[in-house]
């Protein structure tokens, strides 16, 4: 007998399978439903739902909520720490492409994280700003501005 934790507005409700039987919910459309609780009318409409978030956001009797869904197979995840979130480290920063440095945006010993832009490299008449893939503390600039750079050639070094 599966058991959900369902959060709605940082509220925890946690619904089993005797829950789960005692609604009283009919279909009246696609994506639209009708509940009965406790002599209460609800009209409901699913607005959203991204089964890789597990959220679903639902308009109940005309106000909005987002809800997240949890089985007992998430809640175990959780519990085990699986969900921690990792951070991915780097060591370099190469050149895309080839091109000419047109800006440097860091400097040594500024923390940088994933999506940092770090250096404006003008190729094939483009600016690019690239930016950082990771997170990481800025040891050595390796380019200066209106340096040429070779595809692969490294032009900042992390620590």
């Amino acid at each position: 007998m599966t058991h959900y934790n369902i959060i709605v507005d940082k509220e925890n409700f946690n619904i089993g399978p005797k829950e789960i039987a005692s609604l009283d919910i009919i279909a009246t459309g696609k994506l639209q439903y009708h509940a009965l609780q406790n002599n209460q009318s609800y009209i409901i409409n699913i607005l959203n739902t991204d089964f890789a978030s597990k959220t679903i956001t639902v308009e109940v009797n005309g106000n909005n909520y987002e809800m997240i869904l949890a089985d007992e197979y998430d809640r175990m995840v959780e519990k085990m720490g699986l969900l921690t979130a990792k951070t991915h480290k780097i060591n370099s920063i190469k050149a895309p492409m080839p091109g000419l440095i047109i800006d440097i945006m860091v400097t040594i010993g500024q923390k940088v994280e994933a999506g940092t832009p770090l250096i404006v490299l003008s190729a094939m008449k483009m600016e690019n700003i690239i930016t950082s893939s990771g997170e990481g503390v800025v040891k050595k600039i390796e380019v200066n501005v209106n340096d040429a750079v070779d595809k692969g050639q490294i032009i900042i070094e992390m620590e």
